[in-house]
């Protein structure tokens, strides 16, 4: 990109042979720069797409998939012309379009790599003419394509009269504008956090916010149909076509309505807001590309910051257990993989029985299913370690040292697992007014919690598998997927069949009339619980202790 863009400026340069010593600085303006960048971009899509025919292959369907989208939108908008809840939708869906284009730098970093100005640096570009030269290469892809559908049709859906057709000209490219102009700023903001491991981590996230999302919209839309309708979000499009830049589409509306006064004002808005993102956009690109950054700066400083002794390791026990408790909690907190499969069950446990209260068709059995979604992290310990699992064999010389290691990581596990699952339950409990049945609920996930540990400690010393370190979306080596199924879905299988007791006991109290009896569930799921967990680990440690050199070869094929 950088190369291209030496090329253009050379090729620009109005000065020629100087007599001088100088080097002589030449700047372009924004109508030579935007079809350079306009020709870049495409060349790195071209260019990406030869790459492999398999994303080749996988770019064509996604953009086929997302221009029938578009245009389906695009007809479903036009033939709500006309309807009475229609100015409250299109008002609403532009602000939850612009929130998209806010968020989607942040969690796909790197699927433009025009986003990152800080290859620019060494260039004689202005922030001005830099930043109409990337808001016209911004306009180039499906993205803004289908927002252009979506706000065209918004603006069709609600445009009555000659007056509101000669505003809908104006609006329709400003709410545009004005969505491309929020991600840029957002993006340039934020470069160097999104190009940090941190940065790296949001993008693992990535699915896990999106499943979320949609888990969110499915309960939203099921609110709005036991609501009546469109008329819902009556309340809430009264706000947001104040807000830039559903109010360029809301400025449409009012002028179909006749409300002049309130449309000059609304439109004026997403005027001020697009002037207000470039401006702030021109700083972050100042900012950018003259402060120095972490790579610049020597370590005059002082020297590293050391880890104190107090803190985490102060609060664990001594010796082998508090180390190997503290190697797991931290990969928790540093490693992208395994932080990202555990923001996905914390979220998952506590979606799905807190939804289904919401939604007043919930039980309180339903706060299990966060104990079984944090029971999986128990699965395929040692795949965490990857090819580093040499040094953890290493200390092992004894059915004793496979003991303790495996019970250790239980123990991180269940610093974490143990409170959440029963936070899930109270709230569980508190959402559906049940506390006569909150002890039996929480015996019940601690037995199932203690259950998923021990499969977990059988599982990974039977099953270990690798778990690829280069790719943000693959969680299993080539040709060992089928030991991953086998390991999940059998212990799963199986902590549901270990956890039959305690389901048995809670049954056949209910069965017997003895509701007032139902809070032995409590210590008889926890005791179980504790004592399965045990019995697993103990069963699992002669099985890792003999088999370090297998475990070690299938967690190093990543």
């Amino acid at each position: 990109m950088s190369a291209g863009l030496s090329g253009a400026v050379g090729a620009a340069d109005p000065v020629g042979a100087v007599g001088s010593g100088t080097t002589p600085v030449v700047t372009l303006g924004t109508r030579a720069l935007a079809p350079v960048f306009v020709r870049l971009k495409l060349s790195l899509l071209r260019n990406g797409l030869r790459q492999s025919s398999g994303r080749t292959a996988a770019y064509v369907v996604s953009v086929v998939f997302a221009l029938l989208i578009a245009a389906g939108q695009l007809l479903g908008l036009i033939l709500l012309r006309g309807n009475d809840g229609a100015a409250t939708l299109v008002v609403v869906l532009t602000a939850l379009v612009a929130l998209g284009w806010a968020m989607l730098p942040l969690f796909f970093p790197s699927g433009d790599e025009t986003l990152d100005p800080s290859r620019l640096v060494m260039l004689p570009l202005r922030p001005q003419a830099l930043i109409g030269a990337l808001l016209a290469a911004s306009l180039v892809g499906i993205g803004p394509l289908f927002t252009l559908c979506l706000v065209l049709g918004s603006a069709i859906a609600v445009a009555h009269g000659a007056a509101a057709v000669v505003v809908s000209v104006f609006a329709v490219p400003l709410a545009l504008l004005v969505c491309v102009a929020l991600s840029r700023a957002v993006a340039a903001a934020n470069i160097r956090l999104l190009t940090s491991r941190k940065g790296r981590d949001l993008a693992v996230l990535s699915g896990l916010v999106i499943a979320v999302g949609i888990q969110f919209v499915n309960f939203g839309v099921q609110r709005l149909n036991e609501a009546g309708g469109l008329s819902a979000l009556d309340p809430v499009a009264d706000v947001v076509r104040w807000l830039p830049p559903a109010s360029a589409i809301g400025a449409v509306d009012s002028v179909s309505e006749g409300a002049y006064g309130r449309a000059v004002p609304q439109l004026l808005l997403s005027l001020g807001a697009l002037a207000a993102l470039l401006y702030w956009w021109r700083r972050s690109l100042v900012k950018l590309m003259t402060a120095p950054d972490g790579s610049t700066i020597t370590a005059a400083a002082g020297p590293a910051r050391k880890e104190s002794a107090s803190g985490l390791s102060g609060l664990l026990p001594a010796g082998r257990t508090g180390t190997v408790m503290q190697r797991s909690l931290r990969y928790v907190w540093r490693d992208p993989k395994t932080k990202a499969a555990w923001v996905t069950s914390l979220a998952v446990g506590l979606i799905v029985p807190l939804v289904n209260a919401l939604q007043g068709n919930g039980s309180i059995y339903l706060a299990c299913f966060a104990a079984g979604m944090l029971g999986i992290q128990m699965y395929n310990q040692f795949g965490q370690d990857t090819s580093a699992f040499w040094m953890v064999a290493l200390t092992i010389s004894s059915t004793h040292n496979a003991y303790l290691e495996l019970r250790a990581r239980a123990f991180a596990l269940l610093v974490i697992t143990l409170p959440y699952s029963a936070l899930v339950t109270i709230l569980t409990a508190a959402l559906l007014g049940d506390w006569q049945a909150l002890p039996e609920a929480l015996g019940l996930s601690f037995a199932l919690l203690g259950a998923m540990m021990a499969t977990g400690a059988v599982a990974s010393a039977r099953f270990p598998y690798s778990i690829p370190q280069d790719s943000a979306y693959k969680n299993v080596a080539p040709g060992q997927a089928g030991l991953a199924w086998i390991s999940i879905l059998g212990g799963m299988l199986g902590g549901a069949l270990l956890c039959a007791p305690v389901i048995g006991l809670t049954i056949a109290l209910h069965a017997s009339g003895a509701n007032g009896w139902t809070w032995l569930v409590f210590p008889v799921g926890t005791a179980y619980g504790a004592l399965i967990a045990w019995a697993g680990v103990r069963l699992a440690a002669p099985r890792t202790a003999s088999r370090l050199p297998e475990i070690l070869t299938a967690v190093s094929k990543g």
